[in-house]
């Protein structure tokens, strides 16, 4: 990614204008930052911030994070994709809710941590035809 002319102000509007929730963690598995901190379908209390992600992780999906940052860790996996319905908003409505993580790295490949990403894609769930721009 190019992001040499965008100053510190544009890289955050556009992380924050993902359609996605991030939490990263670097190599040293702390939580180092997130988006959408207001709006999130999974809280992040701000005394995450510098944790180890093992503090903050639910416990009944823990023992599978752990693997798959391990495996991250020493270049086995690069990418973990699963999904689950969870109740949303005051309804209590059952979303599908689509969970990525993704190894980061450097150019030569140097682990530097995993970014978690999570996204509602209910909605996306019922697109049906065509919409074309402006429609």
């Amino acid at each position: 990614m190019q992001i040499d002319r965008m100053d510190e102000k544009v890289i955050n509007a556009l992380i924050e204008s993902l359609p996605l929730e991030i939490t990263v963690i670097d190599a040293n598995d702390e939580v180092i930052g997130w988006n959408q901190h207001d709006k999130r379908i999974f809280k992040r209390p701000l005394t995450s911030m510098g944790a180890n992600f093992r503090e903050c992780h639910p416990g009944e999906s823990l023992d599978k994070v752990i693997q798959i940052v391990e495996e991250m860790r020493v270049g086995k996996r690069d990418k973990a994709r699963f999904w689950i319905d969870i109740p949303i908003g005051p309804e209590k409505q059952k979303h599908k809710i689509l969970i990525d993580f993704f190894a980061l790295r450097d150019y030569s490949g140097k682990y530097l941590g995993c970014m978690e990403c999570t996204q509602d894609i209910e909605e996306i769930r019922k697109l049906q035809g065509a919409k074309r721009l402006l429609d």
